[in-house]
């Protein structure tokens, strides 16, 4: 597999926290001047071989939306959990110091979105309908290449990436899949269905999502960014997006790092509640 040696690099951060942007100036100060360095938050604007985001996993899901052209990220983790933004302050320094020798690119499937023939922004984590109204059901009908898959009311749905298994679908009650795996994860939410359950389909499948509830407006989101108005007479199609995600690979194992993140997520609330 290609090496890339990164010659122009790019840091992107979103807020103007003072710990996100001491991390910044630290950042710089570990890339010196062994590399080009243009710090922003406006992406259009940057022309360079990898980026560092500094902040949460919505700094890396804005950041990917709003990309021209695909860039491997590497996320530096100032939020809360982190799964894509998979490096602490901590470790930053010994994998910045692994990148600037060059790095492998691992890549990530998204969705793409298809509203009424209108292509919407891709999913890196997955794409969510849900009910416009609280305590109120949506009923639909999901069809995996034309074959009906479920005729359910719920909350609503969370179509996921492997990537976004680990997001809002794990906390639906979905699997923790390896992102190594050319598929994409269904989630029901709330479904008044005991026989509802969560399923994976291959990466190829092609998903077509039909309201049935005229009357029951929902709300289509993409990855926490993007919202849409989602009505009866919609059509809503869902497929692996041609485009995947490129990100610096860490060497971090999937599994290790989902073990560690839970692990810390559960031992950090334990002591909040003690």
């Amino acid at each position: 597999m290609t090496r890339i040696k990164p010659e122009r690099i790019g840091i992107v951060h979103y807020h103007q926290y003072s710990q996100i942007l001491d991390m910044v100036e630290q950042v710089k100060k570990i890339i010196g001047d062994r590399a080009d360095v243009t710090v922003s938050s406006d992406m259009d604007s940057l022309d360079v071989d990898v980026i560092i985001t500094v902040g949460g996993d919505g700094t890396i899901l804005r950041a990917i939306q709003t990309m021209e052209k695909p860039v491997p990220v590497l996320g530096i983790n100032m939020g809360a959990l982190g799964f894509l933004t998979n490096v602490d302050p901590e470790g930053a320094e010994s994998v910045i110091e692994r990148m600037l020798e060059g790095f492998e690119v691992d890549r990530r499937s998204r969705l793409t979105v298809m509203h009424n023939n209108r292509e919407l922004p891709q999913a890196m984590n997955e794409v969510v309908i849900v009910t416009s109204m609280p305590a109120k059901m949506v009923h639909y009908k999901i069809f995996v290449d034309d074959n009906e898959l479920e005729t359910i009311r719920a909350d609503g749905v969370v179509f996921a990436t492997p990537t976004g298994s680990t997001a809002y679908a794990m906390s639906a009650g979905g699997p923790i899949v390896d992102p190594r795996l050319n598929a994409i994860i269904i989630v029901p939410l709330a479904p008044f269905k005991l026989s509802s359950r969560p399923s994976i389909i291959s990466g190829e499948s092609t998903i077509r999502f039909e309201p049935l509830s005229s009357g029951k407006d929902s709300t289509l989101i993409i990855d926490g960014q993007h919202t849409q108005p989602v009505t009866g007479e919609d059509s809503i199609i869902i497929k692996q997006s041609p485009k995947p995600a490129l990100f610096v690979d860490t060497g971090i194992k999937f599994f290790s790092r989902v073990r560690n993140k839970l692990v810390e997520w559960r031992v950090g609330n334990d002591v909040h509640n003690g």
